[in-house]
């Protein structure tokens, strides 16, 4: 009832309001100039005219018996819904507005019409269900105004089932090269969250120190378990080409993360694109330092994920004859990398510049430039990835930045992309992504460091906190 506005203290005068509008909308309306002429309603009896007049148009019979009767009630999962009819929601916005515009305009007055349109009709079919429901009626062939999504979500299933006409339970394989590193926490967030969202289900495999053997045959081991897609990274130009082959034969779709070759057939590429991204850097360190020796760290020379990186940082830095550079090779793990660079440090007190082209080298420097206090001494530093070790040491001013590539979306758009191209039966679904080149500094970095989120892996649970 207080939906109606009947509330205690003005039940009687409600009910008078009703009593008129219900006299009112047999009355044929006649337009005129703009709005339509009618009698005017008070404010308190609007939402019950609106109610009154729906109603009278969309009336609600009793269900009668028989399964052909309850069909009519009844929408499955594979019937789409027709959209509510909206034309009783327009009606009352041109009844209200009208009797508005006998009224002086003032910005207050601006203000209310435009917000009682919008929460009208902004929330379009739902919000018109929602009315229609209020009401008492549902109109059309629905009396709750359910969705086949809906439908399809409150009884266990997603919108996905309802939206795509598609029940199957796809199970999709990530093959990473570095399962463990943290790096790719916010990937693995980002595909558990697309999978909720699409019916789906994902594993996680590969190698957990780079090695390739071990890719290759979580790879194999996928297409003869039968997955329904594999997103792969390319961390080796040739290696995973049988494989991808082979899946693509079998009918399984192939694309690639984070890493990628050319040579290989896969259906498209999700992540950086990492020769431009080190070009960029190159000319950051070029800034930077405008001579002297620069060391480039790299976890593991020769793979796709990381070593175009360094080769367009090279390519900007070979016409810079005053900087001489030095690559240093420090391993896939985090204690590994961080012992490296220590030592180089130590055996090299006149280098300039410190940076990475991954994300554990990029932690390692920064951990090191601090312990060694080498800022004072006037050493830059930068490289690539959020790990919250890296962020606090930026924000603090140990290096100079670092590159965000959002690994988030290298998880999540490779389950989309899958999915869409399963439910589509191979008509949509695939595109190559640039998933970005986001140069963060000390002050830019803040909101990463004053919030928490799945998307840079610094909280397990949903939103923004």
């Amino acid at each position: 009832m207080a939906l109606l506005g009947l509330t205690r203290p003005n039940v009687s005068d409600n009910n008078r309001t009703l009593e008129r509008a219900q006299t009112d909308v047999s009355r044929p309306w006649v337009r005129c100039g703009v709005g339509r002429r009618g009698p005017a309603v008070p404010e308190e009896g609007r939402l019950a005219l609106l109610c009154v007049r729906t109603a009278r148009l969309h009336p609600v019979f009793p269900p009668r018996e028989g399964d052909a009767a309850r069909r009519e009630h009844e929408v499955s999962d594979s019937e789409s819904v027709q959209p509510p009819n909206m034309d009783p929601v327009h009606d009352a916005i041109e009844r209200l507005e009208w009797d508005d515009a006998r009224s002086e305009e003032t910005p207050h007055s601006r203000l209310k019409a435009l917000t009682r349109r919008t929460a009208l009709t902004g929330g379009a079919a739902g919000l018109a269900t929602a009315i229609l429901t209020a009401c008492g009626g549902g109109g059309g062939n629905s009396n709750s105004g359910t969705t086949s999504a809906a439908k399809a979500q409150t009884s266990g299933g997603t919108p996905a089932n309802g939206i795509f006409k598609s029940t199957e339970k796809f199970k999709f394989v990530f093959v990473n090269h570095v399962t463990t590193n943290p790096f790719f926490v916010p990937t693995r967030y980002g595909a558990e969250d697309a999978c909720k969202l699409l019916g789906c289900s994902y594993q996680w495999t590969g190698s957990e120190n780079s090695n390739v053997n071990e890719m290759v045959n979580a790879f194999n081991t996928a297409i003869t378990g039968g997955a329904d897609g594999v997103a792969v990274a390319l961390v080796d130009a040739k290696a995973f080409n049988g494989p991808t082959d082979a899946a693509l034969k079998a009918k399984i779709p192939v694309v690639s993360y984070n890493a990628d070759s050319t040579q290989n057939a896969r259906l498209s590429y999700i992540g950086q694109d990492l020769f431009v991204s080190g070009a960029e850097m190159g000319k950051h360190i070029a800034e930077l330092v405008p001579s002297g020796d620069v060391a480039l760290f790299i976890a593991t020379p020769g793979q796709a994920n990381i070593q175009p990186r360094i080769d367009g940082a090279k390519d900007t830095l070979k016409s810079k004859s005053a900087i001489k550079t030095h690559v240093i090779t420090t391993g896939a793990a985090l204690p590994a990398e961080l012992s490296v660079i220590d030592s180089y440090a130590t055996g090299h007190p006149d280098t300039k510049g410190y940076f990475a082209v991954d994300a554990g080298s990029t932690q390692g420097l920064a951990q090191t430039i601090q312990k060694h206090n080498l800022r004072n001494k006037g050493v830059k530093g930068g490289g690539y990835d959020l790990t919250p070790t890296t962020q606090k040491l930026l924000a603090d001013d140990q290096i100079d930045f670092t590159i965000d590539q959002q690994p988030y979306l290298q998880g999540f758009l490779p389950v989309l992309q899958l999915y869409m191209y399963k439910v589509s039966a191979g008509l949509s679904g695939i595109a190559d992504v640039n998933t970005g080149l986001k140069f963060l500094d000390k002050t830019t970095v803040g909101p990463y460091n004053d919030t928490k989120s799945r998307y840079e892996g610094t909280a397990s649970s949903a939103g923004v906190a």
